[in-house]
């Protein structure tokens, strides 16, 4: 088991980890409003107190904040944090044609869902960046070995079987099989086999285990007990790099998906979810091990990024791209006071949700173990 890094080199990695992925998010909100002809009053990286700033010929404000867990742009005519939408008479009168909040739906729309989509971009940047230098990692789908009484055992899985899907989900490398069994612990489903030509549905009961990490870090994942053949890392053509990237970052966003209904559905506990400790930690754990392993946790956080915030929740971009979708069917915007409710809910939602989150990550530290053992 390897050590934990330095408390030093958390916080470094903390920071280099969410600066870049937060500053393209708002350069994706940024560039598609500067299309728009909206001009932006602030971008900022953290909140707070500004450390450094600078401003740009359009009047736009660019500055570091002292508080690095995210970030925003502000346009003008852009609506305060309650949603309630600026006065006309602030806005400069050269500047109101121009305002965010008076410009046509569909363009607030783009504006917003730039975000989100700036960090599948970079996502796929990363990986295609991956599989042009190291190669795209691909396991064929036969199964090279069976381990006695498990679960693909059970299900009659048999060596040089060729595993075609796994819950209607297509399973064309040993990759694909190990993600979907991974996130299905005791879960009931079936298997699509090709053996020798014959195709063979088989039901499965996937297997549990608790396994740990390098770092001692415990995970329930689940598992089948089948073996695969010796990885290869496929070179791709320069035509073939963005569409596989893309095809992977859609499958790590299913995966997403995946996890989140088991929460929703009660499958999957909380208490694997983690907030801005653990991922600073897990930061920390990833540049320990090299610039590599830490720029693909860059990619897997940007994609997470780019999902929680596309989820239809006020005072994240998805609430907003919700109201818009509103506003276009119904011709009009909601009430300032339906919008004022409905962020303040959703700003209480986040709250709570931060909080909880940063009980689990103590507790994944082991701080109410200690303290009940000092109180026992």
């Amino acid at each position: 088991m390897l050590p934990q890094p330095p408390l030093w080199l958390i916080l470094v990695a903390f920071i280099c980890m969410l600066g870049p992925l937060v500053f393209f998010h708002e350069l994706g909100h940024y560039l598609v409003a500067r299309l728009f002809r909206i001009p932006a009053e602030t971008f900022s990286i953290g909140f707070g107190r500004e450390i450094i700033g600078w401003s740009d010929r359009q009047g736009t404000r660019w500055k570091v904040a002292w508080l690095p867990l995210g970030g925003y742009v502000k346009f003008v005519g852009d609506m305060t944090p309650a949603s309630n939408p600026a006065e006309l008479d602030t806005i400069p009168e050269h500047l109101r044609d121009r305002a965010f909040q008076l410009r046509p739906v569909w363009q607030r729309f783009l504006v917003v869902l730039a975000g989100p989509l700036a960090n599948f971009l970079l996502a796929i940047l990363i990986f295609a960046a991956f599989f042009a230098t190291v190669g795209m990692p691909s396991t064929d789908n036969a199964v090279v070995q069976v381990q006695p009484d498990s679960p693909a055992a059970s299900a009659g899985i048999a060596p040089r079987d060729r595993i075609l899907s796994i819950g209607g989900r297509d399973t064309p490398t040993f990759e694909d099989i190990a993600n979907i069994v991974l996130l299905r612990p005791r879960e009931k489903t079936t298997a699509l086999v090709d053996r020798g030509g014959k195709v063979l549905q088989l039901p499965l009961v996937i297997g549990s285990a608790v396994e740990k990490d390098r770092f001692g870090q415990t995970f329930h994942v689940g598992r089948i007990g089948i073996l695969g053949g010796q990885r290869t890392y496929a070179k791709l053509s320069a035509a073939e790099l963005l569409p596989e990237a893309t095809l992977y970052t859609l499958k790590i966003t299913r995966g997403m998906l995946d996890g989140l209904w088991q929460i929703i559905s009660g499958r999957r506990g909380t208490d694997e979810l983690g907030g801005p400790i653990k991922i600073a930690q897990i930061a920390g754990q990833q540049a320990s091990l090299g610039a590599l392993p830490f720029v693909q946790l860059l990619a897997l956080f940007s994609i997470n990024l780019g999902f929680i915030n596309l989820l239809p929740v006020p005072m994240m971009d998805g609430g907003h791209l919700f109201f818009y979708a509103v506003e276009a069917v119904r011709r009009r915007p909601l009430s300032a006071q339906a919008l004022e409710w409905a962020f303040r809910g959703g700003f209480a939602l986040v709250l709570a949700l931060m909080l909880f989150l940063t009980i689990n990550d103590l507790g994944s530290l082991g701080l109410w173990d200690r303290l009940q053992r000092l109180i026992g």
